[in-house]
């Protein structure tokens, strides 16, 4: 069965001939060069034959180019720290510019993209990352900036927002035929713990909307990345993609309830710290099972509920593909 096809019947509840698994990771210095990302990339995809591929470029490259600057400080789960932001005070939202996706970081995801293409061709799916315009509203300003201009000058956080958007339509566009299966939209602010569902509702899931709605007919591996504790994920329930990603170890729903909210596949079942890098490969293992049974072995991608550790085990990494394949 070939990975499209396995993913395909996976997302439709049907019988396929495994579970599919797929891990991914940042890649911390590599991330700032196209040749250099795409190296990483394949390397990392080869050694494993994950079922799908999900790229990971710095999340600052979608907003570099409106100023901001952030550099590599060694943190294992490979994010990068901002060091300038683009927005100081709200009126600064007003300021910002739709980018040109073929110039500046944009244009070298472009050739990222080209370059993966080149490597996986129609074997292996890729998904590229999107960041909600929520979120790299969050890295322009920072995340208390930000929300005080949610809650002080509305308005001019919406012109933001619009802004964003448009500039992320506009590179969707422009990697509309690089290959990918689709994107990897990772939602960072549908959280209880971050802000109330009335707050997102105006601030975020509009403009997720907007996208999601926007995607070409023939992207079939659309996955949604719903971040952090205390998830909204009855907000997000009725998104329109084919996959639901949550830290289901660490938040609620587990993998089975949120089957019942979410009529696509779900992915999770590993706990990516515990026991994914602190743990022995028997705890993965006995985790990832548990994860397979729960589901029936239906509707589920195998995975953690967001990136591995630059750090993870290589042991660990490999209990985890080979699980899928023992329990055929």
């Amino acid at each position: 069965m070939s990975k499209r096809e396995r993913l395909e019947k996976t997302i439709a509840g049907e019988e396929t001939d495994r579970v599919p698994i797929a891990l991914w990771r940042h890649w911390p210095g590599d991330d700032q060069r196209p040749i250099d990302l795409a190296e990483a990339t394949v390397a990392f995809q080869r050694r494993w034959d994950f079922d799908f591929v999900k790229v990971s470029p710095s999340s600052s490259y979608c907003i570099t180019d409106y100023g901001v600057q952030d550099k590599w400080v060694g943190h294992i789960e490979g994010t990068r720290e901002y060091v300038r932001r683009a927005v100081t005070r709200s009126l600064d939202w007003t300021d910002l510019r739709v980018l040109d996706p073929s110039k500046g970081a944009l244009g070298r995801q472009l050739e990222t993209l080209r370059l993966l293409n080149d490597a996986f061709g129609t074997e292996t799916p890729f998904i590229m990352t999107i960041f909600s315009p929520l979120a790299q509203a969050k890295n322009i300003a920072g995340r208390e900036l930000l929300i005080e201009h949610m809650r002080t000058s509305p308005d001019r956080v919406k012109t933001g927002l619009n802004t964003i958007t448009e500039s992320t339509l506009r590179f969707i566009e422009a990697i509309r035929r690089s290959g990918v299966a689709g994107i990897f939209y990772a939602i960072q602010h549908a959280s209880f713990s971050v802000m109330s569902q009335a707050e997102y509702e105006t601030f975020g899931r509009p403009y997720d909307l907007r996208i999601l709605e926007a995607l070409p007919d023939d992207w079939w591996l659309n996955m949604a990345h719903l971040h952090g504790t205390a998830p909204m994920f009855d907000l997000i329930a009725d998104y329109p993609v084919q996959i639901l990603n949550w830290h289901d170890r660490e938040a609620e729903p587990d993998l089975a309830n949120g089957k019942l909210k979410f009529k696509g596949a779900v992915s999770g079942g590993i706990g990516r710290m515990d026991p994914m890098h602190t743990g022995t490969p028997v705890e993965v293992r006995a985790q990832a099972r548990k994860a397979i049974e729960e589901t029936g072995a239906r509707r589920l991608v195998l995975s953690t509920g967001c990136v591995i550790m630059t750090t993870t085990p290589q042991s660990n990494i490999r209990a985890a593909r080979e699980t899928v394949e023992s329990l055929v």
